[in-house]
């Protein structure tokens, strides 16, 4: 099974807490790119349709991409990669000032590969999926191909880059309504939607048209969210290093475990089947916790944790 991740890349430029001592490191990042990157940790077949420019930053990203297997398509060369100053707080939260501009094309390829079918899943979400002008290019590619794939999105919430509240909300909304599983952070909705509590948005989401709404909440675990079903689940509790790349590392478990499920498959996810799709995911973020900068786990290192801490369901409500 193929897969197309579209959006942008970032060099992350991450800084400790003041006073600690320890230098800023430079990190591959992008919500889009760290999910692919961690589907191509998992073993899968995955091309990153993203914008790159020709400096140390774009060099160090292509490497770090090309390392795990995933599949550039270039759309557009920037005049500098995009980056992004995370600060990380005393408890590894992180917060971000960034540095870009999106002006996504449709793209060829980078990487000298043969003519490839065409994706059996496109995932979108992040700045890529809301900053014009290179959103209505994102957007364009996911109507043009979701007849024929499955589509997910993470909005993946960057306040400063949204713009004006209610329009950031509806471009939101579009992305979803084009979505058959969506999956969003607590804070990201605590943004978008000030006061509502998750399971009303949830509930407002799949009225859109998705099948399958998933909502991360750090220590507290993860939720999921369907037509039939409320299922809850926790995290292994782990040493946090950092939080960079957490949600991006749930996310392409998420989609490494539910691979090949067609449109009508997800919307009749069971609740057993959920619970699983979610400890998987929260084994997936834990991994990336542990370690600095946005680090997924591999095949075996996911097998490994789950193993060690017994994950297997969550609670259904």
């Amino acid at each position: 099974m193929s897969f197309l991740v579209i959006g942008e890349c970032v060099a992350d430029i991450v800084r400790a807490p003041a006073g600690s001592g320890v230098a800023d490191r430079v990190h591959p990042g992008g919500s889009p790119a760290n999910v692919a990157y961690g589907l191509a940790r998992l073993g899968r077949d995955v091309t990153l349709l993203t914008q790159l420019a020709d400096d140390s930053a774009g060099r160090l990203i292509a490497d770090h991409l090309r390392g795990a297997g995933v599949r550039i398509t270039l759309g557009g060369t920037p005049a500098r990669t995009p980056s992004a100053v995370v600060g990380l707080d005393g408890r590894g939260q992180a917060t971000y000032a960034f540095d870009i501009a999106w002006t996504l094309e449709a793209g060829e390829p980078a990487d000298a590969t043969p003519a490839r079918v065409a994706p059996a899943h496109v995932h979108i979400g992040s700045i890529a999926a809301v900053t014009a002008p290179g959103a209505d290019t994102v957007l364009a590619e996911t109507e043009r191909l979701r007849d024929r794939a499955t589509v997910s999105y993470d909005p993946n919430v960057r306040p400063k880059l949204m713009g004006e509240h209610a329009e950031a909300v509806a471009r939101v909304e579009r992305c979803v309504a084009l979505s058959d599983l969506v999956k969003a952070s607590d804070e990201d909705l605590a943004w978008l939607y000030p006061g509502r509590q998750p399971h009303a948005i949830a509930a407002r989401w799949l009225s859109l048209g998705p099948a399958v709404v998933l909502v991360t909440r750090g220590a507290d675990g993860s939720l999921a969210v369907t037509r039939h079903h409320t299922v809850t689940a926790g995290v292994p509790p782990v040493p946090v290093v950092d939080t960079v790349g957490a949600g991006d590392s749930f996310m392409s478990a998420v989609l490494d475990t539910l691979a090949g499920r067609d449109r009508s498959a997800l919307g009749r996810l069971s609740a057993d089947e959920l619970a699983g799709l979610l400890a998987r995911a929260g084994a997936a973020a834990a991994v990336t916790v542990s370690r600095a900068g946005a680090q997924p786990p591999d095949r075996a290192e996911l097998d490994a944790i789950r193993q060690e801490f017994g994950l297997r369901s969550g609670r259904v409500s």
